[in-house]
């Protein structure tokens, strides 16, 4: 996806962003010697852990671990796809994202085109609910649900019409092969095996499905009648992946002020309701249970989570789906909440049965998450028993493991050991989270990672850097990264740490790149040129040593050749002359 927009844009991308001023407009940032400090926006924290340097044009948490360059702050704290956060910076500095050439035949995940489509179809729906001959039977539907204009308007409510082909018409007045092949490749229309093409929504209340940015990606539709199924979601495409949207979620976010909670529904048709009741804060998942994507998003938005769900064994069974994709989200400062509906009710008929104050009654007394956790696991192993509470014990282990929060695990671990009567510190180190990556205090710094370390957090120290072509054949590991970055920073002097890490996005080094560069080597500058030298060469007598090692092993059984012989006293002579270097 990366190599459709050109490296050049990106580079340049990065060379107009001052990531200072980025991250101070959404995270008020203040100064802490040559560089800035805030509480972490990825975690709860209540001081200061995480750093932006303008130097490397760098952020990094050392509460979460968190770092990366200006297009990850995007990608993070917006919840952007690198595409999305590329456009997102490019609009800052008015610029349009170039493509290189061959990219429409690629196709990239999200087209321009796409979206202008996808915005096309959803005015033409609004547009026939007004205007279609069908359009009094259906705006008498939506009176009868309860729907007013205004909420109608809000979500951009429109009717697709009955027949086999008026969106298709509409989009496509001539037959453009290409752009029905769009048309198909976003699932707006459908072709059968003869090749005869028609809408896919056909006579159904349509309800747009926005992504974070307010863009059109989807659409549901409700049918009018009795036919089946009584809804139908777009398939997944290009721009719709329904394990990490949320209908209604742009729509909550444009409310006014902080978004204090989030109530997750299961139907779109129960957060248009909702609204209509000036309960603006509900979003749905589409077709799918909710998962651990879906979670991490909105607590990117929220400090409070409430799952709202059918009281009986299904909706039981969802909300502990729910539970168990959560748990790996959950970090401290955030809240999960419970709330079962009576048999037979949902969002929609209840709050119209008793009204918005009575409703949210019911969520203000929602189950908490550590009482939840455990009616559940009660139900299913019984703590009366000897075996139950074994396979208790190690369910719930197993569980707590997952939860990045010292205090969640502490709250459940406490909640477990009072369970099985067991003493609180041996269910504690049975719960003890292990690190799941590998962040810059744990990671063991050899020469090679400090000398890439070093070289990528001051590329100006590639002028001091010898060249050594002899290396590029040598097995150590580590050793072709460190020469491609000298490489890329000959060629293009000049480039920032951000921008070398930008190079490697999409490859396997770019992982440990991005903890080099959150490493804190306790390096005094003045001191930074020598030992960045020191430590290359550190490097190449090793490499040196162990190839006078084999020729030396070699001399002893009288295996060198001629060659060999003038080799080996050129690597004595080179070692014997050079001053014993130290590289910890």
């Amino acid at each position: 996806m990366a190599g459709q927009i050109p490296r050049q844009f990106i580079d340049e991308l990065l060379a107009r962003t001052d990531i200072v001023e980025l991250i101070d407009q959404r995270v008020p940032l203040k100064k802490a010697g040559r560089n800035y400090a805030a509480c972490c926006p990825f975690h709860s924290e209540k001081s200061p852990s995480f750093t932006v340097s303008p130097d490397k044009q760098f952020y990094h948490c050392f509460g979460c671990g968190a770092h990366g360059n200006a297009i990850s702050f995007m990608m993070e704290f917006e919840q952007l796809e690198f595409v999305e956060a590329i456009e997102e910076l490019a609009q800052l500095h008015h610029l349009d994202v170039p493509r290189e050439q061959g990219a429409a035949k690629a196709r990239p995940a999200a087209h321009a085109d796409d979206y202008t489509l996808m915005q096309q179809a959803a005015a033409f729906y609004q547009q026939q609910l007004i205007q279609h001959p069908d359009a009094q039977k259906v705006r008498q539907y939506i009176a009868k649900r309860g729907l007013s204009e205004k909420t109608v308007a809000d979500f951009a409510i429109g009717y697709a019409p009955d027949g086999w082909d008026n969106l298709l018409k509409q989009l496509s007045p001539v037959n453009n092969r290409t752009l029905r092949d769009q048309l198909v490749e976003l699932r707006l229309i459908n072709r059968n095996d003869n090749g005869r093409e028609y809408d896919f929504f056909r006579d159904r209340l349509m309800f747009p499905i926005r992504d974070k940015r307010g863009r059109v990606i989807a659409f549901g539709g409700r049918v009018l009648g009795d036919g089946t199924p009584k809804y139908l979601n777009s398939p997944e495409s290009r721009l719709f992946h329904k394990g990490r949207e949320l209908y209604g979620l742009f729509e909550a976010r444009q409310q006014p002020g902080h978004l204090e909670q989030v109530l997750v529904v299961e139907g779109y048709m129960d957060v248009v309701a909702l609204a209509e009741h000036d309960i603006r804060f509900a979003v749905a998942c589409l077709g799918t249970a909710t998962t651990s994507d879906h979670m991490h998003t909105l607590f990117r938005y929220t400090p409070k989570v409430v799952c709202c769900y059918d009281g009986d064994r299904a909706g039981r069974d969802a909300a502990w789906r729910a539970l168990q994709n959560a748990l790996p989200q959950l970090k401290d400062g955030v809240e999960l909440n419970f709330v079962f509906l009576p048999d037979g009710e949902d969002p929609d008929t209840l709050v119209q049965k008793e009204g918005k104050d009575a409703f949210l009654q019911r969520i203000a007394a929602a189950t908490p998450l550590n009482q939840y956790f455990f009616e559940h696991l009660i139900q299913e192993f019984d703590p009366a028993t000897d075996a139950g509470k074994s396979a208790l014990s190690v369910k719930a282990a197993e569980l707590i493991k997952q939860i990045p929060s010292e205090f969640y695990r502490d709250s459940l671990s406490d909640k477990l050991a009072n369970l099985l009567g067991k003493p609180r510190e041996r269910t504690k180190a049975a719960v003890k989270r292990a690190p799941n990556r590998i962040t810059p205090a744990t990671m063991k710094i050899t020469p090679m990672r400090r000398a890439i370390g070093l070289l990528l957090q001051y590329p100006h120290l590639v002028k001091v850097m010898p060249d050594a072509p002899e290396l590029a054949d040598a097995d150590i590991p580590g050793i072709n990264l460190l020469l491609a970055i000298q490489q890329r920073l000959q060629q293009e002097p000049g480039l920032t740490t951000a921008q070398l890490l930008e190079q490697w996005r999409d490859l396997p080094e770019h992982s440990i790149l991005m903890t080099l560069a959150a490493w804190e080597h306790q390096i005094e500058p003045e001191q930074l040129s020598q030992e960045f030298i020191d430590t290359f060469y550190f490097i190449e007598d090793q490499y040196l040593q162990k190839q006078l090692d084999e020729l030396a092993l070699r001399a002893k059984l009288n295996q060198l050749s001629k060659a060999e012989w003038h080799k080996y006293n050129l690597l004595l002579q080179a070692l014997k002359s050079k001053k014993p270097k130290l590289a910890t």
